[in-house]
């Protein structure tokens, strides 16, 4: 069976710490070293040592290669590992967290993705981390990933346009939508690339998720001492299915009556509930007081988030007040899988019942950013995607 793979970033999150927990759970480093080879870098060399961080002995991987490495942009990081002759749901994940990150700098700077030159993290060391950790999870047959709430340290970093502020403002972009906390360590925590693999390959961040656990793995980072172990953990084992009744979780439900809103600002209201952490939002025409139209705007959110969505609706919309009630609600079990249409990574969302998949729906703004790249309407990408994660017999939306 597939495994999971639960990220603790204890200290952080950074590439070399993510590759390391990997090597040291079990993937093998001659693999990924083999697959390494074919990025075509020159010298480049992935050597892995131990260290150790508070006494816990861990990992510690460094990487070199030969002078003169470029500056490279998007688009030439897409050719070369698109010409790596990776396993395909490696550089599909490998693919997954550089446009992240190149959609994240272009963000930052004001440039379209395909002209971000990566500077730090377009430089060999940040190749072997993103796809060294995609060839050590197909070694370790990881079809699920989840990762821990993530810690960020403050102050300033030197990079190529200078002193820049902690954290680094392509993190910020990257963790738009996560569950952050701040830290006391004074310093880096976590770098745009270990930000970006715990993005790009996690399908959520939050607690421990149910498993049978199989094996620990331990990475370091380069710095040592500070308030916790400089590390990622990474928790591999088997997922624990389902019943046949599935899951039961717990959410809050959101609403608040609006008379006096006008319409064009509802999807604004929607998208920042969603950046608060709302699982689902919607509008319901109502007939309200006097005979006067409204809507009723709804959410639903983790117990966790349910007031920073409240804060978001009424900072949105002017409400005076929300109103919130306790559910439950059966749960599937999820997954991601990512799959190629016309070179471009498309995400798919799985749903199991009794560890038997019963949907599938490729993600949207996937889809779109296909499209847009391949030339192909969004609906012929969405099909395509579809087609290719059922190829395994797993049912459509519709079962």
């Amino acid at each position: 069976m597939s495994r999971l793979l639960y990220l603790d970033c204890v200290g952080g999150a950074a590439g070399d710490m993510v590759l390391g927990a990997l090597l040291d759970a079990g993937a093998s480093v001659e693999r990924v070293r083999g697959g390494l080879a074919g990025l075509g870098v020159p010298g480049l060399e992935v050597r892995v040592g131990r260290a150790t961080r508070h006494g816990i002995d861990a990992a510690r991987v460094e990487v070199s290669a030969g002078p003169d490495q470029p500056h490279r942009r998007w688009r030439d990081v897409r050719e070369m590992i698109a010409g790596a002759g990776l396993p395909e749901r490696a550089s599909a994940r490998a693919l997954a967290v550089f446009r992240a990150l190149a959609e994240a700098e272009g963000r930052v700077h004001g440039l379209p993705a395909d002209e971000v030159r990566f500077h730090e993290v377009g430089e060999a060391d940040a190749l072997a981390e993103v796809c060294g950790a995609a060839l050590a999870l197909e070694d370790l047959d990881v079809e699920r990933v989840q990762c821990s709430p993530l810690a960020l340290g403050r102050g300033t970093v030197e990079a190529a346009h200078g002193r820049l502020p902690l954290p680094a403002p392509a993190v910020l972009e990257l963790l738009r939508g996560v569950p952050v906390q701040g830290s006391d360590a004074g310093a880096e925590t976590v770098t745009p690339t270990g930000a970006a693999l715990c993005v790009a390959l996690s399908e959520g961040f939050g607690e421990i998720p149910a498993m049978r656990l199989e094996t620990v793995g331990n990475g370091a980072g380069g710095r040592d001492g500070g308030p916790v172990p400089n590390l990622v953990r990474a928790l591999v084992g088997e997922p624990l299915e389902v019943g046949d009744t599935g899951s039961e979780g717990r959410v809050s439900l959101l609403e608040t009556n609006l008379d006096d809103v006008a319409g064009e600002l509802l999807p604004d209201a929607a998208a920042a509930s969603f950046a608060a952490g709302a699982l689902d939002v919607w509008t319901t025409p109502v007939q309200m007081k006097k005979g006067r139209p409204g809507v009723v705007l709804s959410a639903l959110a983790r117990p966790e988030d349910e007031r920073a969505v409240a804060r978001a609706m009424v900072r949105e919309t002017g409400t005076l007040g929300v109103r919130t009630a306790d559910l439950r609600r059966l749960e599937l079990a999820r997954e991601w899988r990512t799959v190629q249409v016309g070179g471009e990574a498309v995400r798919v969302k799985v749903g199991r019942l009794d560890g038997v998949p019963t949907s599938v729906a490729p993600e949207h703004e996937d889809c779109r950013r296909a499209a847009e790249r391949t030339g192909r309407s969004v609906r012929a990408v969405w099909a395509a995607a579809l087609l290719a994660a059922s190829g395994d017999g797993a049912p459509g939306r519709d079962g």
